[in-house]
């Protein structure tokens, strides 16, 4: 080649120009991704809300059932009771009857015997109206504990709530600056660039 005859090289200033774009185009990538890793953070945190939910209906459930059993429990203590009363109501008529039969000069063994029967009865109706009241109890502190449960539960259903929204909103945000980033390159292989290096995208991620 003839000494001073021009080069058939790139242009200068070409690399930089490159350079720049691949860096910019690089930053946009970047920030996509960072975008939808924030998402992808966010639904997480909503799914772990869901799954806490979930477990509290579970066991909100079980105590409920535990709590019916109880009731059931209460109210079959309680069937028990009149036919005890009738057996007392019958010892009460067998006392009268034989009072009546001596004029009530004498007690027998027999009176006492079916009097002392009528008082242990008596303490059964007790023993078993207290056993029905407190399972009765015990069901309606199991209520309480399904209220206060449920509380929880519509507050971590809230947090997924939110959790949600915002993950949607970081990758609304990733898909409108993958299409801006897109478009840009499709400009660029066409020939039609609008300018050099772009500033950072409206998109970037902010601080988590």
């Amino acid at each position: 080649m003839p000494d001073g005859a021009p080069s058939s090289g790139a242009p200068p200033g070409g690399a930089p120009v490159a350079h720049r774009e691949a860096r910019w185009l690089g930053q946009g990538y970047a920030d996509i991704t960072k975008l939808r890793e924030i998402a992808a953070k966010h639904q997480r945190l909503a799914t772990k809300n869901e799954q806490r939910a979930a477990r509290l209906n579970t066991r909100i459930e079980r105590i409920r059932h535990q709590a019916t059993i109880l009731r059931e429990k209460a109210q079959t203590t309680l069937q028990r009771i009149p036919e005890i009363e009738q057996e007392m109501a019958q010892h009460e008529r067998d006392i009268k009857a034989r009072t009546e039969h001596t004029g009530g000069i004498s007690v027998g063994s027999d009176v006492t015997s079916l009097q002392y029967r009528i008082r242990k009865l008596q303490q059964k109706v007790v023993d078993l109206q207290h056993k029905s009241r407190t399972l009765e109890h015990k069901a309606a502190v199991k209520t309480q504990k399904t209220a206060e449960l449920k509380v929880k539960v519509d507050r971590y259903l809230e947090l997924a709530r939110l959790e949600e929204q915002e993950a949607a909103s970081y990758q609304q945000r990733a898909d409108r600056l993958q299409m801006a980033t897109q478009g840009e390159v499709a400009e660029r292989l066409t020939g039609s660039p609008q300018g050099g290096a772009g500033s950072p995208s409206a998109d970037a991620p902010g601080p988590p």
